[in-house]
């Protein structure tokens, strides 16, 4: 679901960035004011997180021979509440694109409203729904398959909408190639099939471990941070990533442009690669693919999982620091 540069056109990625600084703008104030009643928020946040960019690094085999993960957009809503969840969600996808060339640099918005807004929003809502029934695992169930495939379906269209928005005079599409009509059913079918129900279970697991050794941890019980069961967790699901390594193809609409070039020639679309995508935005990550050069490929996306659990964790110890009130 991590759209990469050049799949949509500036003005797609411009309109979505500018749409979402408002609502970045109410979450650090929301939580500005969350981080006063319980200063444990913070601590929270990089723990959540390091949690949702683990859960994104275990990818599932899709049949048609693409891949497709998990997000944790739900769970952090729960764990830390939706407007956290929404920073905590950004600050991952940022990282994952300039450090790991993991979704594009210009398809930040576009990316944060499908999983940082979209995602943990409405799977949020159908939570507390479940809680005003009596049924809280339920709709915790069905919050996370819910606000997976609702993210998965705006991408879809996002995607989908591209030659209609964005083609030269003769009518070829600059930017990402499929219609609403192939881009839709795509990626819903990854996350309807596999990635959604992968989703509720990596998050009533992680819901019932936290009500088992942390219940104060969560969003509407804040007490205090017990971090050790979370760096246990954190460290087992660290030794697991390489899990993630077994679904070695491409998710569907992240492939680079070779890539898309065989697909378009085999699927008689086309046998150039549109050119909006060829001539846009081609940054090169420091650890591109979670891989570290002269390391095996397992050990590297540990050491990216151990690198992006420091870094968060060591950003929030600094942002506590710096709002820690004078004495």
């Amino acid at each position: 679901m991590h759209i990469p540069d050049n799949y949509l056109s500036p003005a797609t990625c411009g309109t979505l960035a500018v749409a979402m600084t408002p609502i970045w703008t109410v979450a650090v104030l929301k939580v500005k004011v969350q981080i006063k009643q319980h200063r444990e928020t913070l601590p929270m946040l990089g723990i959540a997180a390091s949690l949702a960019f683990l859960i994104m690094m275990f990818n599932l085999p899709i049949p048609g021979g693409t891949t497709a993960h998990a997000v944790g957009g739900t769970l952090l809503a729960v764990l830390i509440g939706p407007w956290a969840a929404c920073l905590a969600l950004t600050v991952t996808l940022v990282l994952q694109a300039v450090l790991f060339g993991d979704g594009g640099i210009l398809a930040i918005g576009a990316n944060a409203l499908n999983m940082a807004v979209i995602m943990p929003f409405v799977g949020y809502a159908c939570y507390r729904l479940g809680q005003k029934w009596h049924h809280e695992k339920l709709g915790l169930a069905v919050g996370a398959y819910v606000g997976i495939n609702t993210a998965a379906l705006v991408a879809g269209i996002e995607l989908g909408l591209q030659p209609l928005l964005a083609h030269s005079a003769s009518g070829a599409p600059l930017y990402c190639p499929y219609g609403l009509n192939v881009a839709v059913p795509a990626m819903l079918l990854a996350h309807l099939l596999v990635a959604g129900w992968v989703e509720v279970a990596f998050t009533l697991l992680v819901f019932q471990f936290v009500k088992k050794v942390a219940p104060t941890n969560l969003y509407q019980t804040p007490i205090r941070t017990n971090q050790r069961p979370w760096l246990y967790l954190l460290g087992g699901l660290v030794l697991l990533t390489p899990l993630g390594l077994l679904a070695s193809n491409t998710a569907w609409g992240e492939w680079s442009t070779s890539e898309l070039k065989t697909m378009l020639t085999q699927q008689h679309v086309s046998t150039q690669v549109p050119q909006g995508m060829v001539s846009g935005l081609h940054f090169k990550a420091l650890f591109s693919d979670y891989a570290i050069a002269g390391l095996p490929v397992s050990v590297g996306y540990i050491l990216s999982g151990v690198t992006a659990i420091l870094i968060f964790l060591l950003l929030m110890r600094g942002l506590q620091h710096e709002t820690q009130p004078t004495k």
